[in-house]
C-alpha cells in the first residue's frame, strides 16, 4: 500500500513535470508541512476516513494560525497574533499540536520532526509569537473537533439478506454518519437514490459489466482501463493531496491562499466521506 501511493504520487509529479509545472518551485511551509503530516498519519495506519479527519483538523489549524497573523480572510476564530510572527513557526507549532491530539502514541517522532522544523527559525520575538498562535489554533480546533462523533459506539450488524452488504472484514466507519460535518449540518441531504432491485434490468445490466470488465483477465478491459483501476485502487490523502499540490505550487501564490486551499480541501473530502457512509449504511447495499 505505502509503496503504491508513492507510485502515484511519482505519477502525478511526472505528468505535472511533462506540462512545466514544478512540484517544487512554489513550495512553502503549508505545503512541506502537508506531506511531512500526511506522511505520519500514512504511516500510523490510519484507516482512510481517519485520514482524512486527521488531516482536516491539522489544516484547519494551520489556516486559522496563517489567518490569525496575515488576516487576508474574516476570521472564525477569536485568534489575535502580532503581524510580524512567524509564520513557519506558527504551521510547524499548529500541526505538531494538532498531531499530538490525533496521534499521542507517536510523540517522539511528531516532536522531532517539529524540533527539526524549528531549528531552522532563528530565535527572536517574531518565532515565540508564532509558536504561541500556532498552539492556540490547534488548540481551538481541536476543542471543537475532538468530540465530533468519530468515538461513537459502533452499532452497525450485517444482515444476510440477498443484495445487502455483508463485510468480510471490519465494516469501514459504520459511525462515520453520526459525526460532526464541517460545512454542513445534515449528511442525509446528499443521500442518493436507491439503488436498483435485484430483478432490475439495470442490475442485471451492472452485474454483467462489472464481471466483464472487472475480471482478473478480462479480455474486454483495455489496457488503460487496467492502469486506471490500479492507480485508483488505494483511497489515503496523497493521491488527492498531490493534485492539491498542483495548484499551491502554481506561480503567485500566497502562504494564506495555500493554508486556506488545504483547510477547504480536506474539510470537504472529509465531509465527503461522512455524507458517504451515511449513504452506505443507510441501503446496506452490497453493489454488483
Amino acid at each position: 500500500m505505502r509503496n503504491l501511493q508513492k507510485y502515484k504520487i511519482l505519477l502525478v509529479s511526472g505528468a505535472l513535470f511533462a506540462l512545466g509545472v514544478s512540484v517544487e518551485a512554489q513550495a512553502d511551509s503549508v505545503t512541506d508541512w502537508n506531506i511531512k503530516a500526511r506522511d505520519m498519519v500514512v504511516d500510523a495506519k490510519f484507516p482512510t476516513p481517519h485520514s482524512n479527519r486527521a488531516l482536516a483538523i491539522v489544516h484547519t489549524s494551520i489556516y486559522e494560525a496563517v489567518n490569525a497573523i496575515t488576516k487576508k480572510y474574516p476570521a472564525s476564530l477569536d485568534l489575535k497574533a502580532p503581524d510580524d510572527s512567524s509564520i513557519d513557526a506558527a504551521i510547524a507549532s499548529a500541526v505538531r499540536v494538532s498531531l499530538l491530539n490525533l496521534m499521542p502514541g507517536k510523540e517522539r517522532e511528531i516532536e522531532n520532526v517539529y524540533a527539526e522544523a524549528l531549528a531552522k527559525i532563528a530565535d527572536s520575538d517574531e518565532k515565540t509569537q508564532g509558536v504561541a498562535i500556532g498552539q492556540q489554533a490547534a488548540s481551538a480546533v481541536w476543542a471543537a473537533r475532538k468530540n465530533d462523533g468519530s468515538q461513537s459506539p459502533e452499532t452497525y450488524r450485517p444482515y444476510t439478506t440477498a443484495g445487502k452488504y455483508v463485510p468480510t472484514t471490519i465494516p469501514a466507519a459504520p459511525n462515520w454518519a453520526n459525526r460532526k460535518p464541517w460545512m454542513f449540518s445534515d449528511p442525509t441531504k446528499f443521500r442518493p437514490g436507491p439503488p436498483p432491485k435485484l430483478t432490475s434490468d439495470a442490475w442485471t445490466r451492472d452485474f454483467i459489466e462489472v464481471k466483464k470488465m472487472g475480471s482478473k483477465n478480462s479480455a474486454h478491459r483495455s489496457e488503460e482501463q487496467t492502469r486506471m483501476a490500479k492507480f485508483w485502487e488505494a483511497t489515503l490523502p496523497p493521491i488527492y493531496h498531490g493534485v492539491v499540490h498542483s495548484v499551491a505550487n502554481m506561480p503567485g501564490r500566497n502562504v494564506t491562499q495555500n493554508a486556506r486551499l488545504f483547510a477547504a480541501v480536506t474539510r470537504a473530502t472529509d465531509d465527503a466521506m461522512i455524507a458517504v457512509f451515511e449513504a452506505k449504511y443507510h441501503y446496506g447495499f452490497g453493489g454488483p
